[in-house]
């Protein structure tokens, strides 16, 4: 096993997404995801605390680029504006190998409780960095969480259509993402 060798992070998340598809999450053991991987134990817990860890393995850079997408939307566009000009920034992060492990990841998910848990926490604080960056534009509270959520929800809608899509279909996360968005300001508008 290399010790320094590139992209430890990326293969210890594919590795770990297939054990748990294979033998669920609560058999799988840091020490199999390390030897799948091909790095020592060490270098797994260099990258994550625990096995729980590897669902949310690029959340922070996910959150971190929808907050700046609406940061840098325009000063006049509106909270929704704001938050597709996120959702396009964010789609960015998304590449071949997230849409590669899409289905995978969601039936090891389905099949824990645990990591049902978890990403619902990674939902959270999605919708909470979205907020956070809204209300800094001087958007209302009130106004900048629905958004937000709707935000979330065009994501989370988006990322199911698009890993499910025949490969070659529209490989743009961003297209996916504006259609759910649109999709979900006609809904609301229906509300009233």
């Amino acid at each position: 096993m290399a010790r320094w060798e590139p992209g430890a992070r990326e293969r210890l998340v594919v590795a770990a997404v297939d054990l748990f598809t294979e033998q669920g999450y609560d058999a799988t053991t840091v020490a199999q995801i390390a030897e799948r991987a091909g790095v020592t134990k060490s270098t797994f817990f260099r990258h994550f605390p625990d096995k729980r860890e590897l669902l949310v393995a690029g959340q922070e850079t996910l959150s971190r680029l929808l907050a700046e997408g609406i940061a840098e939307a325009p000063a006049d566009a509106a909270p929704l504006d704001a938050v597709a000009a996120g959702l396009a920034r964010a789609s960015t992060a998304m590449g071949p190998m997230n849409r590669e492990l899409a289905p995978r990841l969601k039936a090891a998910v389905a099949a824990s409780t645990e990591l049902q848990e978890r990403d619902a926490l990674k939902s959270v604080s999605l919708a909470a960095a979205m907020t956070t960056a809204l209300t800094a534009r001087g958007v209302p509270d009130p106004t900048a969480a629905l958004a937000a959520e709707l935000g979330l929800l065009a994501f989370k809608r988006a990322y199911a259509e698009w890993s499910e899509a025949a490969r070659g279909t529209e490989d743009d996360l961003a297209q996916y993402t504006q259609k759910a968005l649109k999709e979900l300001r006609v809904a609301t508008a229906s509300l009233t």
